[in-house]
């Protein structure tokens, strides 16, 4: 969540800041405010909307109309009903996208189908930085198949461990004639 927070807020305060790049906390509330005050593909709302109930005020806006509620509860009722609304309709439209994005990446997503047996080596999970090896050195041997799920145990030390099949790669064995 933070990275992708900071993918949308440090190209914009790269623009804006001066040559020596040292002021640029300077353009920080402004940023911020155009964020929050901006429709958001994803949820189709700005972040505004979403806590307050409304679209924020802003100084070319006209003067919103006068709504007149019988009792001040009225006004509480009725904030409560549309911030209901509104926190729905993002829901939907962020798993509308959510489905999506998973359509655009299983349609050019291999599915690879491996066979007990196998050679592959498996995804190191955690934290790594950027330049660690992606996948372990020592290959582990495929036992058993559920697929998508696949066990494999490691041939050095014979652990045994349930993988996904997108944290797989197979080894290609080294055909010589």
């Amino acid at each position: 969540m933070v990275e992708r927070f900071n993918a949308t807020f440090v190209p914009q305060l790269a623009k804006l800041q001066d040559q020596e790049s040292n002021n640029w906390d300077e353009f920080l509330p402004a940023v911020v405010f155009a964020y929050n005050t901006g429709q958001h593909f994803t949820a189709g709302y700005s972040p505004f909307k979403l806590q307050y109930g409304q679209d924020p005020k802003l100084p070319p806006d006209q003067p919103p109309k006068m709504i007149i509620f019988n009792k001040p509860s009225d006004y509480f009722q009725q904030l409560k009903k549309n911030l209901k609304i509104y926190h729905q309709l993002a829901s939907q439209n962020m798993l509308h996208q959510q489905r999506l994005a998973k359509n655009r990446y299983d349609r050019g997503r291999k599915d690879p189908k491996y066979k007990i047996g196998q050679l592959v080596l498996t995804k190191i999970q955690g934290v790594r930085s950027k330049l660690d090896e992606k996948y372990s050195k020592v290959p582990s041997k495929i036992i058993n198949v559920k697929h998508p799920v696949y066990w494999v145990e490691d041939v050095n030390t014979h652990a045994i461990a349930r993988v996904h099949v997108s944290d797989l790669r197979l080894i290609l064995e080294n055909v010589q004639n």
